[in-house]
């Protein structure tokens, strides 16, 4: 005899991590991993990739729709811990799941209908890659955004290198570098979202949305600014980083990371000493590497920032691997919070070992 207990872990075991339907006008797609805050994983990205592009054809969508379950999370992040885990015995993994995440933040970027993000959650990373590209994000007071991959000697991918250049004065640059997060209101005054709704409002602004008889782009906007204009929650609070933004565009302005991490310490600032502090647990290595991508990545396409990325990310996992592997294990296996880079100190990571990284892959390149 079977028990139950046995039935409900199979239901359980078998729910699909990404949900796919069709509402209406709007094509709909629902990360539903919720126990590990909608992770991304390669499995979701080769259901999401082939039916974002059926829509994109399909004459009945008029949309895209993309939100995360659980009510913590909208994605936060991509699956970087299965990575560290194949690439350490040789496995496919850091080429594949690089190769087929970068495809598919790209045909969200240059997607031919409006695409909404509901990042109502936890958005980080990965999940910073299936929204910012879009043509619309919706932050809640609930949205956690931040690119913290210099601490897992990693740096901030998924077209970081085309958003974060793009964000007024050193903003991106100093979002790049020291992982900074912003809360809710903030996420859409940096310029990371498009729109600022009240989480307790979503629900009527899913279903208005999936009601739609027609949705262009600017039916769209209409009714999320309509939205908007109805949340006044935090309105009256200014900008986290009101008062430093004219600190961050001058002490980030430097040609080198030895040189902000200078400007800083001469500063003086309690602002400056807490992000000298924090740039201090960073891997060197990613810094550097960090500080050149969003440096080239000013002036480039969205097509060559993904170029560019793939071949860092498989430096990351091959050339100067230690770092990568382990900042996985100080963040997310051991957690320790103390990882040993190789090399410890920016002054040992060397111009050529960085420019290194950014070297052309040949046939191994990324091409869309």
């Amino acid at each position: 005899m079977i028990s139950g207990h046995f039935f409900s872990y199979m239901s359980s075991h078998v729910e699909a991590e990404v949900l796919l339907e069709k509402v209406g006008r709007a094509g709909v797609i629902t990360m539903n991993r919720p126990k590990v805050l909608n992770a991304l994983n390669l499995n979701m990205i080769r259901q999401i990739y082939p039916q974002l592009k059926k829509w994109e054809s399909d004459s009945e969508t008029d949309f895209v729709m993309i939100k995360g379950t659980g009510g913590k999370a909208f994605c936060a992040g991509g699956d970087v811990r299965a990575i560290a885990e194949d690439g350490k015995v040789g496995g496919p993994l850091p080429v594949v799941l690089f190769k087929e995440e970068y495809i598919l933040n790209n045909a969200i970027g240059t997607y031919k209908k409006p695409y909404v993000a509901i990042i109502d959650g936890i958005t980080m990373g990965g999940g910073v890659g299936l929204s910012v590209h879009g043509r619309f994000r919706v932050a809640t007071e609930k949205t956690l955004f931040a690119m913290p991959e210099t601490a897992i000697g990693l740096f901030p991918d998924v077209g970081g290198g085309y958003f974060l250049p793009r964000l007024r004065g050193k903003l991106g640059l100093f979002l790049a570098l020291t992982g900074f997060r912003l809360k809710g209101r903030d996420v859409q005054r940096a310029g990371v979202a498009t729109h600022f709704v009240e989480s307790q409002k979503i629900p009527e602004l899913e279903k208005q949305l999936m009601g739609m008889k027609s949705a262009s782009t600017e039916d769209l906007s209409r009714l999320l600014d309509s939205f908007q204009s109805q949340s006044t929650l935090d309105s009256e609070k200014p900008f986290v980083l009101e008062n430093h933004i004219s600190d961050i565009d001058r002490l980030f302005s430097s040609s080198s990371v030895e040189g902000i991490i200078q400007n800083l310490k001469a500063d003086g600032s309690d602002f400056a000493k807490k992000q000298a502090e924090t740039l201090a647990r960073m891997s060197p290595t990613s810094l550097k590497i960090t500080f050149k991508q969003i440096q080239l990545g000013a002036t480039l396409s969205l097509q060559d920032v993904f170029v560019m990325e793939y071949r860092l990310s498989q430096a990351c996992m091959v050339k100067n691997s230690s770092d990568f592997y382990e900042g996985i294990r100080a963040v997310l296996v051991d957690k320790d919070h103390s990882p040993k880079w190789n090399p410890s100190t920016l002054e040992e990571v060397s111009d050529q070992s960085v420019d290194q990284c950014f070297d052309p892959l040949g046939e191994k390149d990324l091409k869309f």
